[in-house]
């Protein structure tokens, strides 16, 4: 049997003398689309930090392809496959959307810091980014400041910065946050399609995005994944229900967060 794209095996973190996740396992096979939920303060973000090597665990087993990286530093485990947006944000805003892009290009394809190249004679850099443009449906902003986009434009450009490695595990940190309601729409979209054939996960608070989006759900609560199913088996999921969805799916569905 092929390993795991992720997998969690008792995955505690301590911070001082209190346990923030509590013995979490987590198998996600490649290719599948999860959504990881929890109310506020469930540890949802530290499971995330701690995938990406933000954080390191307390004691647990954390594998990308079946290779360990619970020790690894966030730069070694992006270089092994995994790629992640955080909640706010992250770009350089002075620099124009093809450089925005073509920055994070570079060193997958290997030039690393050569800086006596000319950046426009790197006819594979320049191929790429011109394809990851059309892939996040802002080549017609190509030469922008990423200063200067929406704030739905700037989170798209921030997908194609975290897909541009060429990335098998992608992490998304509460994509669609601040975004409207025909925004979301068409953001869960693209990240349908810049996604297909890749393995995601995904921090989300909106019910809408979550069931849209995901093959399975990850059902967080105090530091526990206490479900993890398809979306109409953890809606049914009463324990679920009970800890964490009934009135907050009608407020995520009515536009809330």
């Amino acid at each position: 049997m092929s390993a795991y794209a992720l997998e969690l095996k008792d995955v505690r973190k301590n911070f001082g003398k209190t346990e923030i996740i509590r013995g979490v396992n987590l198998a996600v096979q490649a290719g599948e689309r999860v959504a990881v939920i929890g109310p506020n303060g469930a540890g949802k973000s530290t499971l995330f930090n701690l995938i990406s090597g933000r954080f390191g665990p307390t004691s647990g087993d954390i594998l990308l392809n079946g290779q360990a990286i619970q020790h690894k530093t966030p730069y070694e485990i992006n270089r092994m496959g995994l790629s992640r947006s955080f909640q706010i944000t992250n770009i350089f805003p002075k620099l124009s959307v093809f450089e925005n892009l073509r920055c994070a290009v570079l060193w997958s394809l290997g030039y690393k810091y050569t800086f006596f190249k000319f950046l426009s004679g790197l006819k594979d850099a320049n191929d790429r980014t011109n394809e990851l443009l059309e892939m996040i449906h802002l080549d017609k902003k190509r030469d922008v400041l990423a200063v200067n986009l929406t704030y739905a434009e700037q989170r798209a450009l921030e997908i194609g910065v975290t897909i541009a490695g060429g990335s098998d595990v992608i992490l998304l940190d509460e994509p669609t946050a601040g975004m409207s309601k025909s925004e979301t729409s068409r953001f869960i979209q693209l990240i349908k399609e810049v996604t297909v054939g890749k393995t995601l996960l995904t921090v989300e608070h909106d019910m809408g995005v979550v069931f849209g989006l995901a093959d399975k759900i990850a059902v967080v609560v105090y530091g526990e994944v206490i479900a993890f199913d398809t979306p109409d088996a953890v809606r049914a999921n009463a324990k679920v229900q009970e800890a964490y969805l009934g009135s907050p799916v009608a407020d995520s569905q009515a536009g809330g967060h």
